[in-house]
Parts: C-alpha cells; sequence; structure tokens
C-alpha cells in the first residue's frame, strides 16, 4: 500500500503593513511590526516549507492574495475562504487530499523543522495533535483524518486563553497528543527576545 503524504499548511496573512501583528504594532510601531512578520515568515518558508519530508501548503488571507508574486516559488498557494479562524482551519483540514496533515500560524520564530517531525510522529500514535502555546491558544494543530475528518473548530473562542480548552472539548472522542509549547510574539518583551535572537 502507498504511503499516504503528509501534508503541512502555513496559514499566513499578505504581508502588507496594516495586515499583520496589529496587536505588535500598538505597542512597537507598525514598520517594525510589519518588519518581524515579515522576516519570520521568510525563514519559516525557508526553514520548513521546502522540507521534503512533507508537502507544504500556503493558505493566505486575503484570498486573492494567492496571486500575489510575494510568496516564493515551488510552494502550493491558496487561499483561506471566508469565516473565521475555526472556519477556515476546518475547510482546510477538509479539502487537503488524503494524508495526515499539519497546521500552523506563520509568526512563530521559534518553528523548526524537528518541532514539525515530531508533530507528525504523535499523529502517527493519535488521531490529534496540538503544540499549546503559551497565551493559552496553540501554534500547531494536526489530525490523522482517518477514517474521516472530524469537527474539532466550532465553538472555540479564538484569540483569548480558552481557545485551546475549547478545542480539546472538540476532541474528547479522540486520542490527543501534545508537542512542545512556544510562543507567538504579541508583546515587546518577546519582541525584544527576538531582536537579541534568543527563543521567545
Amino acid at each position: 500500500m502507498t504511503e499516504m503524504r503528509r501534508w503541512l499548511v502555513i496559514m499566513a496573512k499578505q504581508p502588507r503593513a496594516g495586515r499583520v501583528k496589529s496587536r505588535l504594532a500598538r505597542k512597537i510601531g507598525l514598520p517594525e511590526a510589519t518588519r518581524f512578520y515579515r522576516v519570520t515568515l521568510s525563514r519559516l518558508l525557508r526553514t520548513v516549507g521546502k522540507d521534503p519530508r512533507w508537502t507544504t501548503v500556503l493558505a493566505v488571507t486575503p484570498d486573492n492574495a494567492a496571486g500575489d508574486p510575494v510568496w516564493p516559488d515551488g510552494l502550493i498557494v491558496t487561499g483561506q475562504g471566508g469565516g473565521d479562524l475555526g472556519a477556515r482551519m476546518q475547510r482546510i483540514m477538509t479539502a487537503l487530499p488524503p494524508g495526515p496533515a499539519v497546521i500552523v500560524g506563520s509568526d512563530i520564530p521559534d518553528i523548526s523543522p524537528s518541532h514539525i517531525e515530531r508533530a507528525f510522529r504523535l499523529l502517527g500514535e493519535n488521531d490529534a495533535v496540538f503544540g499549546p502555546a503559551r497565551d493559552g491558544g496553540y501554534w500547531l494543530v494536526g489530525l490523522k483524518r482517518r477514517p474521516h475528518v472530524p469537527r474539532i473548530f466550532n465553538f472555540v473562542r479564538w484569540s483569548t486563553k480558552h481557545a485551546m480548552k475549547d478545542t480539546l472539548r472538540n476532541c474528547r472522542n479522540l486520542s490527543v497528543g501534545i508537542a512542545e509549547r512556544l510562543a507567538d510574539v504579541d508583546r515587546r518583551k518577546n519582541w525584544k527576545k527576538w531582536r537579541r535572537g534568543d527563543p521567545v
């Protein structure tokens, strides 16, 4: 039997000032917040986006940004579609061809290929996998997607400390693996750590 392909989906916003990192921009200014997002996204696409152990899909918003020449060649680029974050992730999980799928955000500077590989290994033993964030959300979510794609993103309080707890409640009939805890950069102190080259 042919081994199913592994899918890595990177959720990204068009990297233009005013469209990215609005909370961080209020603390450090629009130019620096935009620069942070562009540098972090570029590094992520360079380090994990071309890894041959999985196929990378770049899911972008707004949808018409899929044709923007800013994206690197060689990646599958698609629009995220409408709805809240949960609706968009559910749509992606359902639409992908067969195989385990992992979704990550594009503004987590400490993501490495080893984090992604470990998440796929956890999916070998579990129906779902989460990478917790320090703010109560999560930077990674993955599903085995066999024998069907479960609906785990309904009734989640996005952008709050309850996001992971709410999503886990939707996984009560699934086995769940937990990956490493990483941090988003929405606060000045984490941005300063990133500027110094320290883990955030």
